[in-house]
């Protein structure tokens, strides 16, 4: 007996445009550390530092 695959639930408007997001936000990923490296953890977290500051500052 052969097993059947069911189809993909519908999704949102909203859910599918964080889908697309995420996939416009991992290839510009993608092509920067293709040009410049790959970025560290560290660097990562400066950067989330930074823009945790100036969403403080309004």
């Amino acid at each position: 007996m052969s097993e059947r695959t069911q189809p993909c639930p519908p999704r949102s408007p909203a859910a599918v445009a964080r889908r697309i997001e995420r996939d416009n936000l991992d290839e510009l990923v993608r092509a920067a550390e293709a040009e410049h490296g790959p970025i560290t953890p560290e660097e990562i977290q400066e950067l989330r530092d930074r823009l945790h500051r100036a969403t403080r500052r309004g």
